[in-house]
């Protein structure tokens, strides 16, 4: 069977138009032989968002952004897109925007939601919108009040070097200048110095090194007499003080109390008044003694009797 030019024209250019169409849809990502359900969500801003982005589940992909429109005149989008048959989610499961970086653009993700009455989401259906915060958004929001820190310390730094600047004369320039020189000379002075102490210190080891042999020996020694101390029965020579101190408590007590022959002593007055008479009578016999010794003692070689007695001055009264 043959057909005319026309008829061969007519279906070349059909075909052609087919596969402009195809090509056209293939090349937006749109796949006219793929039956996905269509689902519509509604945003105040898509915030980049742009036809053929991916729709995605869980980090795979399951479909596409068909078409972005105005919905209203209030500047509300109307954001179309489509999701594979094979996959069931609730029709309360929402549509996140969600990525975009320096490079990279938005995407739209479908936080799936499952209840126990839970009625499956199907073609038609709108699903409600969100965002999640982006990288530069992210980046953004944690710039923004280090920025602030920023403008606000170098807003310090200035007016502290203004001060400083206002502070620092030409005579006080000069006298900072002069406090370093002088603290240069200090420190050379101190370098002398500890020369000189290092020469001290080097005449002296010797002497240093037998003070400190005399330090660890007398270290030794009390450490000695510490465990002498710890050895002593401390509990016995205390308890003999207590007794030694009973007994002089008992004394003192019988001495005030009168017992005794020291205590009458102490006492009794008649004992000392007769103590005292008999002392003097002892003195009196002694200077009788002394002054009259023939009265006591009679030696003659011719045995002449004595003369008679005679009263001596007494030489006590």
């Amino acid at each position: 069977m043959k057909y005319s030019r026309e008829v061969k024209t007519a279906l070349l250019a059909i075909t052609a138009i087919v596969i402009l169409i195809f090509g056209y849809s293939f090349l937006k990502g749109e796949n006219l032989l793929d039956n996905s359900r269509t689902f519509y969500a509604v945003y105040d801003d898509v915030e980049g968002l742009s036809p053929s982005s991916e729709v995605t589940i869980n980090g795979l992909k399951v479909g596409q952004i068909t078409s972005i429109d105005f919905l209203n005149r209030s500047g509300d989008l109307l954001v179309t897109f489509t999701v594979k048959n094979d996959f069931q989610f609730s029709k309360n499961s929402q549509a996140q925007i969600y990525g975009g970086g320096i490079i990279g653009g938005k995407s739209l993700a479908i936080v799936p939601e499952y209840n126990e009455n839970v009625e499956w989401a199907k073609t038609g259906d709108t699903l409600p919108g969100g965002k999640e915060e982006g990288i530069m958004e992210l980046v953004n929001d944690r710039l923004t009040p280090l920025q602030n820190k920023v403008e606000g310390t170098i807003v310090s730094a200035d007016s502290m070097l203004t001060a400083i600047n206002e502070i620092l004369d030409d005579s006080t320039r000069n006298n900072i200048r002069g406090t370093f020189r002088n603290l240069d000379a200090t420190v050379s002075s101190f370098r002398v110095t500890a020369d000189e102490l290092q020469g001290i210190v080097k005449g002296n080891s010797e002497k240093l090194d037998r003070t400190f042999t005399n330090l660890d020996e007398m270290s030794t020694n009390f450490n000695k007499f510490s465990d002498t101390l710890t050895n002593m029965n401390i509990n016995k020579i205390t308890k003999d003080l207590e007794k030694v101190i009973a007994d002089f408590e008992g004394i003192s007590d019988k001495l005030n109390n009168g017992n005794g022959t020291a205590a009458k002593l102490i006492n009794d007055p008649a004992i000392y008044n007769n103590l005292d008479r008999a002392t003097k009578q002892m003195e009196q016999l002694l200077q009788d003694i002394k002054l009259n010794p023939k009265r006591y003692v009679h030696f003659s070689v011719f045995g002449k009797n004595p003369g008679p007695y005679e009263e001596p001055k007494d030489s006590l009264k």
